[in-house]
């Protein structure tokens, strides 16, 4: 986009080119054009970054329109008959992110069903690549629904740790990405994993042995071109960026794991893994590799992304402080952050009481619609404040008030989690009978 400087520069040139000929008239038709100009590339460019949906495993951005995401990426929505499967085979209810339509979307989760009501076991794998030293929000959700699958379906569950994933990304050091790998692992055991079920492992830590073997037979599976065509990788792309999906993928399979992990007969179990839809392609192409592999494909069941306090443009996001809250925010940080929320309420009470609030922009009422439990309590918020009856400021108080329970509950966890709980956790062991 011509920047102000640059049009000022243009404008200067022409008034400096036509004044000794008197055109005034013209001079001032062509900085008035000039203007048009700027200010219609610029309404172009603010148009496409506010807009224009991007969804790749590293960028989130745009409006982002969910049902477009799963036309493109070729996955499933979840539909009430599979929500009521669920609680049919686990005797219980389904999962508030579940029967909210959180996680919306999945591949082969029907599959798994089949798998589980035939007595056969599965296996839940999630991860997290660290970034920043305290999850926010955003970054609870999978692991609070995956603790709930674990719990449900009584099945192992193992998370890694991505350390070398920030380092190839984000150019962290690498024992800074180590150290915040181990500080991000407090706050996934702060979630109430059992330990007994639960194998977390690092990157860094990990990969050698049957993991690698594996890693290396998928990479072998992965033409550069494909590579190319699900990433929009280019020349540029080091190495290192190449092989990474092939370190998300080898999770995926039983095999890859240390033998004191899943013992020989069940060396190829099938895998279901909760996660955010943008880490989808990962994963399509790890289906695609498995048959080759005489490896069962693993499931997903995907969500939608938690929006960022600033409004529903791309996600909630570690490298933008404001756009999180963090689960080491302060009591007073999380109801500034709460009150500074785009909100769908309108500029003054009168049109409130008369138009009532645009939900789908309200940022402080789909937090709501996240984390509060109380069922008959949400449908009145939607209704009240959906109708005028009730103001933003009581919504966002009201959010205030569960956020900040929901951060206090976990810090206190987290704070009894010592250094040896981090080693159990990440010692291989038997997670089956």
């Amino acid at each position: 986009m011509i920047d102000k400087t640059e049009i000022e520069r243009i404008k200067q040139v022409i008034v400096e080119k036509l004044s000794s000929i008197h055109t005034l008239k013209r001079v001032q038709k062509i900085n008035q054009l000039v203007d048009e100009i700027a200010g219609q590339e610029e309404r172009e460019t603010e148009s496409l970054s506010s807009e224009e949906q991007v969804v790749t495993p590293w960028v989130v951005s745009g409006k982002i329109d969910h049902d477009k995401v799963i036309e493109k990426f070729g996955c499933k929505r979840i539909d009430e008959s599979l929500i009521d499967r669920v609680e049919r085979l686990t005797s219980r209810r389904a999962h508030v992110f579940l029967r909210r339509g959180f996680f919306y979307a999945h591949r082969d989760l029907d599959k798994i069903l089949d798998c589980y009501e035939s007595g056969k076991k599965f296996y839940l794998y999630t991860g997290r690549g660290p970034s920043s030293e305290s999850l926010h929000l955003g970054h609870l959700i999978p692991f609070l629904f995956t603790k709930y699958l674990q719990e449900a379906f009584k099945v192992p569950v193992v998370i890694q740790i991505t350390d070398d994933e920030k380092k190839i990304w984000k150019k962290l050091e690498k024992e800074e990405t180590k150290r915040l790998g181990r500080e991000n692992v407090k706050d996934i055991i702060a979630c109430g994993f059992d330990a007994s079920n639960t194998f977390i492992f690092s990157s860094y830590a990990t990969v050698g042995g049957k993991f690698y073997e594996n890693v290396v037979e998928i990479a072998d599976c992965i033409t550069v071109n494909k590579a190319n065509s699900t990433f929009g990788f280019t020349g540029e792309v080091s190495t290192a960026k190449m092989i990474f999906p092939s370190l998300q993928a080898a999770p995926s399979f039983s095999s890859s794991f240390p033998h004191k992990l899943f013992p020989d007969e069940k060396k190829n179990i099938p895998c279901l893994i909760p996660c955010a839809i943008d880490q989808d392609p990962y994963f399509r192409l790890t289906r695609d590799v498995a048959p080759r592999l005489d490896f069962i494909k693993p499931a997903l069941i995907e969500s939608k992304f938690f929006p960022a306090l600033r409004g529903n443009n791309g996600k909630m996001s570690a490298s933008d402080a404001n756009s999180a809250i963090y689960i080491n925010d302060s009591a007073a940080d999380i109801k500034k952050k709460i009150n500074s929320a785009v909100t769908g309420g309108r500029d003054n009470l009168e049109d409130q009481k008369k138009y009532g609030a645009n939900l789908k922009e309200d940022i402080p009422f789909q937090y709501l619609s996240f984390f509060l439990e109380d069922d008959a309590e949400l449908e009145h918020i939607k209704k009240e404040y959906g109708e005028g009856r009730m103001t933003t400021g009581d919504v966002k108080k009201r959010l205030v008030q569960v956020v900040t329970e929901i951060v206090e509950r976990h810090r206190m966890a987290r704070a009894a989690v010592t250094d040896e709980m981090v080693d159990a956790f990440m010692t291989p062991r038997p997670l089956f009978e």
